[in-house]
């Protein structure tokens, strides 16, 4: 199978994938369709793979590399426990997510708190567990923040949440350090050391760092090395003002992964050395001490690590204005549970799961069973031409912000997602019923 695949995937002599020694037809009878199927010892892989690397590359420099874990990409209180049987830290990014973290047994203090819009609930639910870090993101947060923590008679522990003005990869709805944007605290317009200020000055806050994020699906090592200049020029500019040297910088993640077949992906291995020397040569200039350094990955472990199975409904060949053919193959799925390529035009690839094919490949458009004509998960992809009703699809680089953005949209249900090690399938999420979705309605008396 192609890097797209997680590292167990296989295909029989049959033409059935197999994925953590388990059928994908057998997974289907079993669970039932769409379904969102994890490969835990891929996903466990790719996190000992972050830990180690960035491990090393900063130890080299005689400093220390945690790795949190960015909940956002995908969460169960299964995947939290591999993350911490891992090492790893885990971030989130609201009280949902916190209390799904906490459930799975990640001690809060190795839990940081993001977010641009936290509650008071949420504020003051992390500050009486005891989070290790709170991620600051604009002036009204700071002054909140400290009057949450006086009255309950605690230190809060923040960093605050830097836009450098480096933008680099993906769409722009994930763009994360332009300036115009919800995000963070401008370095260019002097919020960001102003911030640092009120931090500082704050009664019951303890400054512990600079935190920033600038996008994601990034290729190029040249914008984190650009990132990293700029925030260790705020770090000396802070300690020269203030005589604070800040212990801690976080450089956020956002690595490329492989979502259709030949597609480039930044490797945890190249990334975590040239990002390290990167920061060296940022610290040379800046001057200082090493902090202890932090990196985010989610998408980049949880992604490959997942794929989505579906059947196939109804399948029809239209016309090109071009000249051609089109079929058109549609699935008991859409954009209810991978809104990526309505939302961002994300691209993925498909394979038939469950048979082998002789037909010449067809150029295909696999669709979901929405009323939008935009409801489309794979736009391009060439499948059998016998594809037809009751074929299993097999889309791969599912496994982060597929069930986390999943929806109810036309009354779908959200699929199941279930994890496969060594022949055996265990439930994380279970299915939407429609017992669930009519308890959610509030019936007219």
């Amino acid at each position: 199978m192609s890097a797209v695949w997680s590292r167990t995937v296989e295909r029989g002599d049959d033409g059935a994938l197999r994925v953590g020694g388990c059928d994908v037809r057998q997974l289907a009878g079993e669970f039932g369709t769409p379904l969102y199927i994890v490969d835990e010892a891929d996903l466990r892989a790719r996190a000992a793979a972050f830990r180690d690397h960035f491990t090393a590359a900063f130890g080299r420099h005689g400093t220390k590399c945690d790795v949190y874990y960015a909940s956002k990409s995908f969460l169960s209180s299964r995947v939290t426990r591999w993350m911490l049987d891992e090492d790893l830290r885990m971030d989130v990014a609201s009280g949902g997510e916190l209390e799904i973290a906490l459930r799975g047994g990640m001690p809060p203090e190795r839990i940081g708190l993001h977010g641009n819009n936290k509650s008071d609930a949420e504020i003051e639910r992390a500050l009486k567990v005891g989070v290790g870090r709170i991620v600051v993101d604009s002036f009204d947060e700071i002054a909140i923040l400290d009057a949450i923590a006086f009255e309950l008679g605690v230190t809060a522990p923040v960093m605050v949440r830097v836009t450098t003005g480096v933008h680099a990869g993906g769409h722009e709805y994930i763009a994360t350090s332009h300036e115009d944007q919800k995000f963070g605290l401008s370095l260019a317009s002097g919020a960001a050391i102003e911030a640092l200020r009120r931090v500082h000055a704050a009664e019951s806050l303890e400054l512990q760092g600079i935190h920033t994020h600038i996008g994601s699906q990034i290729l190029s090592i040249d914008a984190f090395r650009e990132s990293a200049t700029r925030m260790f020029g705020l770090r000396a500019e802070f300690a020269a003002e203030s005589g604070v040297e800040m212990p801690e910088v976080d450089l956020g993640g956002g690595y490329a992964i492989s979502y259709v077949p030949g597609a480039e992906a930044l490797e945890p291995e190249r990334a975590a050395f040239e990002i390290a020397d990167a920061v060296a040569e940022a610290l040379k200039e800046a001057g200082g001490t090493w902090p202890r350094m932090s990196i985010e990955p989610g998408r980049a472990i949880s992604g490959p690590a997942g794929m989505t199975l579906y059947r196939v409904g109804v399948v029809k060949t239209v016309n090109l204005e071009e000249g051609g053919h089109r079929t058109y193959v549609a699935v008991d799925g859409g954009m209810s549970d991978n809104m990526r390529p309505i939302t961002y035009g994300a691209e993925y690839s498909a394979t038939l799961a469950a048979r082998l094919s002789e037909e010449p490949p067809a150029l295909s458009r696999v669709v979901g069973k929405h009323c939008e004509s935009g409801d489309v998960l794979v736009r391009n992809v060439e499948l059998p031409g016998d594809v037809s009703r009751g074929d299993l699809l097999a889309v791969p680089a599912t496994g982060a912000y597929g069930r986390v953005m999943a929806n109810n949209y036309n009354g779908l249900l959200r699929p199941a997602v279930i994890s496969v090690k060594d022949g055996q399938a265990q439930v994380h999420v279970r299915r939407d019923t429609m017992e669930d979705l009519l308890s959610w309605d509030v019936a007219p008396e």
